[in-house]
């Protein structure tokens, strides 16, 4: 399958990341050279997506501007939020954009070794309508760099996912999946989490996972962005 639409989450405070998120969107925030959100956009154009939502609210103008500097696919459409939305309730502000079919969606604070033929093209070939709701990508803890947290996942053989923090064995959600518009039916207003139809979706037999087994970046404080540019360094660089 082919998914043509995509939603990038970037409109959070990061306030861990401070002081750099005080006058820079985390988004915006350079990983081995290059904005994170700008690498994610290039990689979901390389996976066929036509448009992109960005959503918008911390420093929304020094983001709107940079993304204004993007040529080519996907296009960018802008969500703005004058109230934060959490990742929930910003999908569902910006579901016209995005239905009738499956769409990705991706944290815009995140950084992964993407080998070929990519996270986001690996998740699309997996995608199963008739079973799936939605479609999450992990990784063991093992290769999750700078991740100190109990694990979010355990995985079926069948690639169903059940709740399992702080479990042996548990994998960490990457921050990349790919959702349904049918989820967010009978959503609520205003702010809210994923999670919420994560749950719901995990509670029909409908939540999948799909490994993936390369590195992973917890990028989440300033002291973490060096170990992690750090890591990259040695480790080769994120284009492989």
């Amino acid at each position: 399958m082919t998914v043509r639409r995509a939603m990038v989450l970037a409109a959070g405070r990061g306030q861990r990341m401070r002081p750099i998120t005080d006058t820079l969107p985390k988004p915006l925030v350079a990983v081995a050279g290059r904005p994170m959100i700008d690498r994610i956009l290039d990689r979901l154009a390389a996976a066929g997506v036509a448009g992109a939502v960005v959503n918008a609210h911390h420093l929304a103008p020094v983001l709107l501007r940079h993304l204004e500097t993007r040529r080519g696919l996907p296009a960018i459409h802008v969500s703005p939020e004058d109230t934060l939305l959490d990742t929930g309730g910003g999908v569902v502000q910006a579901l016209p954009l995005l239905r009738p079919d499956p769409f990705f969606v991706a944290n815009s604070d995140t950084a992964w070794r993407d080998p070929a033929p990519g996270a986001f093209a690996s998740l699309a070939a997996a995608w199963d309508d008739d079973a799936m709701d939605g479609l999450l990508l992990l990784c063991p803890r093992d290769v999750a760099f700078g991740y100190d947290g109990p694990g979010d996942f355990l995985m079926a053989e069948d690639g169903r996912l059940r709740r399992a923090a702080g479990t042996a064995g548990a994998l960490v959600f990457m921050g990349l999946q790919i959702l349904h518009p049918r989820l967010f039916a009978d959503a609520p207003e205003g702010a809210f989490s994923l999670n919420l139809v994560y749950d719901r979706a995990r509670a029909a037999g409908r939540l999948f996972g799909l490994l993936h087994g390369d590195r992973w970046y917890h990028v989440s404080t300033p002291q973490a962005l060096e170990a992690v540019e750090a890591e990259i360094a040695q480790d080769g660089g994120l284009d492989a």
